[in-house]
Parts: structure tokens; sequence; C-alpha cells
């Protein structure tokens, strides 16, 4: 099987975000900016366990680039901390950063996560995306 990044331009119905972390922590973005659904946080948690990733400084970097098929493309990779602007999520204990840029197209999209026979991998639930390619890993807004 191999990992596949696919777009959808509806928000996921089984999508939640905890509230963010009490402990004084920079530019804690609110949740509803940003939402990960319970398979996500999941399989967050295990990759940054694989990887050696701190969940208490470490996490999840979701951020769009220019390129693709359709003119931007998503990135996600894991960082060992956050950059000085970036939006700061906390999802039941997993972090994830979001620099600014990013969260122009970002807002209120919903990171999923689907383990099916034909694919497995991260769904990027984007309303700001207007079309999608057919690699699944391009969009434009």
């Amino acid at each position: 099987m191999s990992n596949m990044v696919t777009i959808e331009s509806k928000p996921s119905q089984s999508a939640f975000a905890a509230a963010p972390p009490s402990a004084p922590a920079p530019s804690v973005a609110p949740s509803q900016g940003l939402q990960v659904t319970e398979k996500a946080i999941k399989r967050i948690r295990v990759a940054m366990a694989k990887e050696g990733v701190s969940p208490e400084e470490g996490g999840l970097r979701l951020g769009v680039m220019g390129g693709g098929c359709s003119g931007l493309s998503y990135s996600i990779k894991f960082d060992t901390r956050p950059r000085e602007r970036d939006r700061i999520y906390d999802f039941d204990g997993v972090r994830v950063f979001v620099d600014p840029k990013s969260f122009l197209y970002l807002h209120g999209m919903t990171l999923d996560y689907e383990e099916t026979l034909m694919q497995q991998g991260f769904n990027f639930i984007n309303p700001n995306s207007s079309r999608s390619c057919g690699c699944g890993s391009s969009f434009s807004s």
C-alpha cells in the first residue's frame, strides 16, 4: 500500500478539536480554525513516536506550497518545535503548527486519515479549495 494525500471540498462530520492547552504557549490558535479527526490524531501519535518527535516540544506541520497540477500543494511533515509566528493547535495532546501564509488556505480545513484496501493516508478536507487535480495532492482556491 502506498500513502496517499487526497483532497475533498466538504468538511467531515466526524471532525473535532480539543480545546487549546491552558499552559502558556506561543500564540495558541482557536480550535475552530482547523480540525483534526480522531483517526488522524491516533495516526499522528503513532508516526511521531516512530520518528522520535517529542509531543511536548514538536508537532505536525501543515502547510501550503506553490506548485502541483492545480497551482498549490499541501505540505505535511514533523517539526521539532513551532516557529515564531506559527499558529499552534492542540488536539488531545497532539500539536499542529501552521505558518501564517498557509493558514490563509487551510483555515476551516479538516485533516482526516483513511485506511482502506485501496489506499491509506491523510485527507485534506478543505472548503477553501475550488478544485483539485487527479493526483490528489494539489488544489486551487
